[in-house]
């Protein structure tokens, strides 16, 4: 696994999710499907999907905002040089050993606070959405927009793909999604028209 620069860090967490503060959303800041890791200091790596992107109240955009008329000087700064409060919520979905293959599924730890969330390179999503175990999680999880956040990160999982296996992946994603939604068709067929190539 590659090294990356820190995006935020985590605020609170259990075995099957955390949430993470960071500073202001940059391009680099992960978005809604993201797949992210954390890496522990015992060598256990936690990654997860990230389902919720929260701007949190700030008093300085309130105080903007009753002022009325606001300069564009006034949001630039606000917006580059101000701690705006912005707040991920993830998904767990697997975490890997130093030196072993992802596992597809709830670690035996969640991260701490103040652990160090990143975001996955393309090497990393490769390797962890070999496998498609993970989706049963997603699809599981409660008070989540799992069949969106599904989309979205099948939708990416295939991007960072060569372009002549992008089409199999998908293909591949939507078996197993149709194996796990045999019951329910017409949240099956919602969801593979959106990830078709």
């Amino acid at each position: 696994m590659s090294t990356a620069l820190p995006v935020g860090w985590v605020l609170r967490s259990s075995t099957v999710g955390f949430a993470v503060g960071c500073r202001i959303l940059q391009p680099s800041t992960p978005h809604f499907g993201d797949l992210v890791k954390v890496p522990l200091p015992d060598g256990l790596t936690i990654f997860g999907l990230i389902y919720d992107v929260q701007v949190r109240d700030d008093p300085a955009v309130r105080q903007l905002i009753l002022a009325g008329e606001m300069e564009p000087e006034a949001i630039m700064d606000q917006r580059e040089n101000r701690l705006v409060p912005i707040e991920l919520s993830v998904l767990v979905v697997g975490y890997q050993r130093q030196g072993q293959p992802p596992v597809q599924g709830l670690p035996p730890q969640p991260p701490i606070s103040l652990d160090t969330l990143t975001l996955c390179d393309e090497a990393d999503i490769r390797a962890f959405t070999q496998g498609l175990d993970y989706l049963r999680l997603v699809l599981n999880a409660a008070q989540i927009p799992s069949d969106e956040l599904l989309i979205a990160n099948l939708n990416r999982a295939a991007v960072v793909r060569p372009l002549e296996n992008r089409r199999q992946f998908l293909l591949d994603a939507g078996r197993e999604l149709a194996r796990l939604l045999s019951f329910d068709l017409v949240r099956l067929d919602g969801i593979l028209r959106r990830i078709k190539p």
